[in-house]
Parts: structure tokens; sequence; C-alpha cells
């Protein structure tokens, strides 16, 4: 009775009303972007065999508010037909009413939840000369976007269940559990983990190294590997151990042992250099790198047996050398 004889709560309803409808809509509409094209991508990437999904049969497409109840599965059904293309995509309407099934001797009603096997036999009776369906997809919307589910009718196999929101933070957090469990996995095997660093020492003294280095442990702190440097000395290749400490800013301590390769070659010939190249055959390097926060970029400190010091950028776990990673 307020509503029906308030002017006031009638303007409130016509202008707020509509906003929020519109708000929800869009936030469905945009996340309905997001999975087209997350799963073209995987299309043509080739990381879903699309071929093998087809066809594909629309089992349920659910909305979950009033505001996009008359909207939302021609949305959804129109986003499927996007990615699997129209003459791939069938939908069962069948399947959301109660079905009977009427066999010699036996008559068979359900109205529940709908199984892939009551999928297939209505598929069977419905598509007439078309092909069989081999996949069959659920569309549902939540507050925060949609939620995909696509199943291979051949073998109950989950093809895909992923939720798709307007910034994709479901499926950032499904890749970071993912993710998670690989590097779990990984230590429980104890397998290294390959990094590489490139450390350009440039004050007051000069020296350059590339570390291809194996991480390992329990938790990850140890790294060791061969490292090559120039300049200090002036070309030399050794093996280098470090260990990070979490506690102290992820700080990374460690050294390396190298040996001159230009003396070296010098003195396998029996040739007297003396102090020539300014380099002892065998050099010592203690090295301190400390990240910039969660960046692959950091400060470090050299110090050599050859009695130079300098400090410089490192840059570590780095990509720039395809042909080498």
């Amino acid at each position: 009775m307020l509503l029906r004889h308030s002017p006031l709560a009638v303007c409130l309803l016509a202008l707020f009303a509509p906003a929020d409808a519109l708000a929800q809509r869009q936030t469905t509409r945009e996340a309905l972007e997001r999975f087209e094209e997350v799963m073209t991508g995987r299309v043509e990437d080739a990381s879903l065999n699309a071929k093998e999904l087809l066809p594909v049969v629309v089992v349920g497409v659910t909305p979950a508010f009033e505001e996009s109840r008359g909207w939302f599965p021609t949305a959804a059904v129109t986003s499927l037909a996007r990615i699997f293309g129209k003459t791939g995509l069938r939908t069962c309407e069948a399947c959301l009413a109660p079905r009977t099934f009427v066999e010699e001797g036996r008559i068979e009603e359900s109205s529940g939840a709908i199984g892939l096997d009551e999928v297939v036999r209505l598929d069977d009776q419905l598509r007439g000369v078309a092909a069989p369906a081999r996949t069959a997809a659920w569309v549902d919307e939540f507050e925060d976007g949609v939620s995909v589910r696509l199943v291979d009718l051949r073998n109950g196999r989950v093809v895909l269940a992923e939720n798709f929101d307007t910034r994709l933070k479901e499926r950032a957090r499904t890749e970071h559990g993912y993710t998670l469990a690989l590097e779990l996995d990984r230590r429980a095997k104890g397998n290294s983990l390959t990094q590489l660093f490139f450390d350009a020492v440039i004050y007051p003294n000069q020296r350059f190294a590339l570390d291809f280095l194996d991480q390992w442990g329990d938790t990850n702190a140890n790294l060791s590997g061969v490292t090559v440097s120039i300049l200090d000395p002036v070309l030399g290749i050794g093996g280098a151990y470090y260990r990070v400490f979490p506690d102290a800013l992820n700080v990374m301590v460690g050294g390396s042992v190298l040996v001159s390769i230009p003396l070296g070659i010098i003195n396998s010939v029996g040739v007297d250099a003396g102090n020539l190249l300014g380099d002892n055959l065998v050099t010592g390097v203690l090295t301190v790198r400390l990240p910039f926060g969660r960046s692959n970029y950091g400060a470090v400190l050299s110090i050599s047996t050859n009695g130079r010091v300098g400090l410089g950028l490192s840059l570590m776990n780095i990509s720039f050398l395809p042909f080498i990673l």
C-alpha cells in the first residue's frame, strides 16, 4: 500500500532500479565478452580442439537475477555460437522440461537434474539425421560473471569448468592455484628449476657475469650452476653457488670460483705471461644481490680476490636470450 500511494517511493524506484539492473546487465555482458575472447584464443592457438567437441548441445542456460532473465539465455547461446559456429551448436529445450521415455513395457519419467545419459537419449530422439552431439554445455550466471562447463558426452570427461568475470580474477586465481600445485609437485619430486642471471657491475670497477643456475631445495633457497665472467677476470668460466634469505628481503648471498681462460691457454703452451693480463689463474668472487620488490631486477655488490669491488644492476630470471632458454 505504501508503494502504491507514495509518489516519492515510485520516483525512487524509477530512478534507482533501472541503474542497478543496467549495472548487473553490464557485468554479465562483459563477462560473456571475456569468455568469448579467452575461448576464441584457445581455439586459435589449438590448446582447445573445437573439431573434437562439435556438435555442442546447450543443455542449460541459467540466469541468476530477475534483471537478466529475459536476455541472458539468448546472449549466452550467441556467445557459444561465435566460438563454435552456428552449424556446430544446437540447443536442448527438452533437457530442462520434465522428461518421459517410453519403451516396450516400461515408462520412465524424470524432472530433476539431467544426466549425461539422458542428454544422449534426447539428442538421439530429436536430432534427426544430424550427427550425434559430442559435448554438452552449461552456462550459468552468478554475481560477478558467468560459469561455463563443457562435458564430453562420449566419456564424461570435463573439458572445461571455469568462471569468467569482467577482469578474469577467477581465472587468475585458478591459474595461481594450478601453478602452486605444479610447484609443490616439482618440490616433492626434487626436480630443479633453471634460472638465468645477468650482472652488470659498473662502479667503481667493471665486471659482467652470466649465471646459469638450478634452483633447488625444499624451500627453493639454493642456487648453483655455471657462471661466465668478463673483465674480472678478463674472460673466465667456473662454478657458482648462492643462498636466498627470504626473511631478509630475499637477499641472495654467494660466490663463484672462476678460471681465467686466456691465462690458462697461455700457461698450457708454456709461455710465461707474467702479469700481462692483470689476472690470476683462479679468481674468487663474493656476490650479494638485493631484488627490487617482486620484480626481476635488483642491485648487486661484487668483491673479487683480484682486489676489485663494484656495484651494479642484476637482471634475474631473464629471457632476452630465447636461443638459449
